[in-house]
């Protein structure tokens, strides 16, 4: 792997020299599940509408070119939030215990927590599977867990898709007749508009994390009328598109391919299936977007407004068709590009936008840098802070990985894969923003190839025993309408 060393003099505005305790910025620290970058924040024609999103960004900089380090959700979070990559770690799936696997590692949260900050949370930080089993309660001093296996359980007796064939109770969608304030994720907000309206003796980190618009795909009957499915923006497939694909897709595809086998027989059956599905998620996105209003809005009716660095990111993005793939689980552009926001209040120039491609790695020493904690040695990310001062500056290309020895590299022009088996794909951003035409089998790109080739990691570790599951992982501990572990 190409070794990217960075040598950069900083202006004192943003050097990482140590604070005053009392002046330290807090940190909210905002993480949203599987939202993709079909958004009104990335393009303003886009069909899924993220008023708040465009209004958090406006207020400090927002990165266009933003990457998960691998497209599921626990490996993507425990990557971000230990600031380790998966090829070095081998957390590659969503059932690997990477807390066995990091038993030492401080996550952001522990090295905020030992200088001196108060770390609380609520909804989906960690990987939320068999009733929080992936939770880590020695990075919070307290912490409000989503309730049971599936948020806003119970679930309906039957699905509301009507396929009850498809896929697992997770694999449904449409309006859930659920009133607003019972969601989840309206919940989640509802902790934190709370302890935003305490009083606080030292700084806090601030985790909270929001589920929609993960599967299941439901909204509350307001907002999934905002999408109907007679005026369905639909994503763009092209026919065959696997067919220039190599050996090493297929293998990495194989266990995910019935998602969208499953989608054309639901059509099959019902002509508007598709379309239901992807409205649905469009609901749910908008749904999250508005919770995340509600969360800007506690901060900025409290007294921490003016002294809070913000970071919004999702964990991955998601596919709704596009090269006749659902959810996540793949290097392609779809499933890897983020939205990723930082605001920080008399650092960062509000309304800025930097198209520097990163990767989620970054997030770590950054927000180190933002409250002026000493650097953490053994980070495999970079402060994004140079960027900030200068947006051409060199930085390393977004690194993605999935499953042990499958990579992606993102460039601002190019989408370079390798899979574990050796074999390639190459995509021109240029052209080809769909990724319909994979160029790596053309001899004319061999140049481009072999530029690319070196930033793949040499080597990846041996993927970590899966987790065994629990009987019952977190204790809760009710407190007036939030259940709250202390």
């Amino acid at each position: 792997m190409k070794h990217f060393k960075l040598f950069i003099i900083w202006p004192l505005f943003f050097l990482s020299c140590q604070r005053n305790p009392d002046t330290r910025p807090n940190v909210l620290f905002i993480a949203v599940d599987d939202l993709n970058d079909w958004i009104t924040l990335f393009d303003a024609n886009n069909p899924i509408r993220t008023p708040n999103l465009e209004r958090l960004a406006s207020k400090g900089v927002f990165f266009t070119h933003a990457y998960c380090s691998s497209p599921a959700c626990n490996p993507s979070r425990a990557s971000l939030l230990t600031g380790t990559r998966p090829h070095k770690t081998g957390i590659y799936g969503n059932k690997s215990d990477w807390r066995k696997a990091l038993p030492q590692t401080e996550t952001i949260q522990q090295y905020f927590m030992n200088h001196g900050y108060f770390s609380a949370g609520a909804g989906k930080i960690f990987h939320h599977h068999w009733d929080g089993a992936f939770h880590d309660t020695a990075s919070f001093h307290e912490f409000q867990p989503m309730p049971d296996t599936y948020p806003d359980s119970p679930l309906p007796a039957r699905k509301l898709n009507g396929f009850e064939w498809y896929g697992s109770k997770n694999t449904d969608w449409g309006a859930w007749p659920l009133a607003v304030g019972d969601a989840v994720d309206y919940r989640t907000v509802s902790y934190a508009g709370d302890f935003l309206d305490r009083a606080h003796e030292e700084p806090f980190f601030l985790s909270i994390g929001i589920f929609r618009p993960h599967m299941p795909g439901y909204s509350p009957p307001q907002y999934r009328e905002k999408y109907p499915v007679e005026n369905a923006v639909m994503p763009v497939v092209k026919a065959n598109d696997w067919d220039d694909l190599p050996s090493g897709a297929a293998q990495l595809l194989e266990p995910s391919k019935w998602f969208w086998q499953g989608m054309e027989r639901a059509i099959a059956e019902d002509p508007q299936a598709w379309a239901d599905m992807v409205t649905s998620y469009q609901a749910a996105a908008s749904f999250a977007d508005a919770q995340i209003g509600r969360l800007l809005d506690a901060l900025e009716q409290s007294p921490y407004a003016d002294n809070t660095v913000i970071v919004l990111w999702s964990d991955h993005g998601y596919h709704l068709g596009e090269k006749q793939h659902m959810e996540k689980f793949a290097l392609w552009e779809k499933t890897t590009h983020v939205p990723f926001i930082v605001v920080a209040p008399g650092q960062i120039k509000p309304g800025t936008t930097i198209h520097t491609p990163i990767d989620l790695t970054t997030v770590y020493p950054t927000l180190i840098d933002l409250c002026g904690l000493p650097a953490r040695s053994g980070l495999d990310g970079y402060s994004v802070l140079p960027l900030l001062e200068d947006s051409t500056a060199s930085f390393p290309p977004a690194l993605m990985t999935y499953m042990e020895g499958n990579h992606a590299i993102r460039t601002a022009r190019w989408r370079y894969i390798r899979y574990a088996d050796g074999t390639e794909e190459l995509y021109d951003h240029t052209k080809d923003g769909h990724e319909w035409n994979n160029l790596a089998v053309d001899t004319h790109y061999l140049a481009v190839l072999d530029s690319l080739r070196p930033f793949v990691p040499s080597s990846s570790a041996v993927a970590v025993a899966d987790m065994v599951k629990p009987s019952r992982v977190i204790q809760t501990e009710y407190r007036g309408d939030s259940n709250v572990v202390r």
